[in-house]
C-alpha cells in the first residue's frame, strides 16, 4: 500500500545534460541567501534552512529556476546557500552573481566528493580555465536521490 506521501515528489527529476560539461556566463543572476550549520562540513539543519528559503520564495510569488541552489562550504561549520529566484524575494537577503562559471555533473555517494573535485580541476585546466570559487549543486535530497536511483551533484565554479 502507498500513501500520497510516499509517492508525492519533493525535488524533481535532475537533467544532467544542461549541465554537464558547461560554460556560463550570468550578469546579475539573482540569489537569496542563507547559512547552514555544518560539523565536519556535513550539513546539520540543511533541511529546515531550504523550507525556510522556499517559504519566503512561495510569499513572494517568485520562481525558481531549474531548482538550482548553490552550497559554498565556507568553513567546516558553515555552509552558505544560494537558491536562484527570478525575482527579488522580501524577507530574504538578495544577492546576484556576475562572471563566468563552468559546471560539470557527478553521480554518486558524497563520499566521492574529493575525487570529483580533483576532476573537476583537471577538467577546468583542460579547457584553459582556472576555478575561481567553487559552489555544489546538491541537485536532489536523499529521499528523493534513493526514489530516482541517481546522486547527482554539479560543480559549477566561477573561472578566469
Amino acid at each position: 500500500m502507498t500513501t500520497e506521501l510516499e509517492t508525492q515528489e519533493c525535488c524533481p527529476r535532475f537533467d544532467p545534460a544542461p549541465w554537464d560539461g558547461k560554460l556560463f556566463e550570468w550578469k546579475n543572476k539573482r540569489f537569496i541567501k542563507d547559512s547552514v550549520t555544518t560539523q565536519f562540513y556535513m550539513p546539520l539543519n540543511f533541511g529546515e534552512v531550504i523550507m525556510r528559503m522556499n517559504e519566503k520564495v512561495a510569499r513572494a510569488g517568485a520562481e525558481m529556476p531549474d531548482w538550482l541552489c548553490l552550497s559554498d562550504h565556507t568553513s567546516e561549520s558553515n555552509m552558505d546557500l544560494y537558491l536562484a529566484v527570478d525575482k527579488e524575494v522580501e524577507g530574504a537577503e538578495n544577492v546576484t552573481l556576475n562572471g563566468k562559471f563552468l559546471s560539470k555533473v557527478y553521480e554518486g555517494d558524497f563520499e566521492k566528493t574529493a575525487e570529483w573535485c580533483q576532476d573537476f580541476e583537471a577538467y577546468a585546466k583542460s579547457q584553459s580555465l582556472e576555478v575561481k570559487k567553487w559552489y555544489m549543486w546538491y541537485t536532489t535530497c536523499p529521499a528523493c536521490a534513493e526514489k530516482y536511483g541517481k546522486n547527482y551533484v554539479v560543480i559549477i565554479s566561477e573561472i578566469e
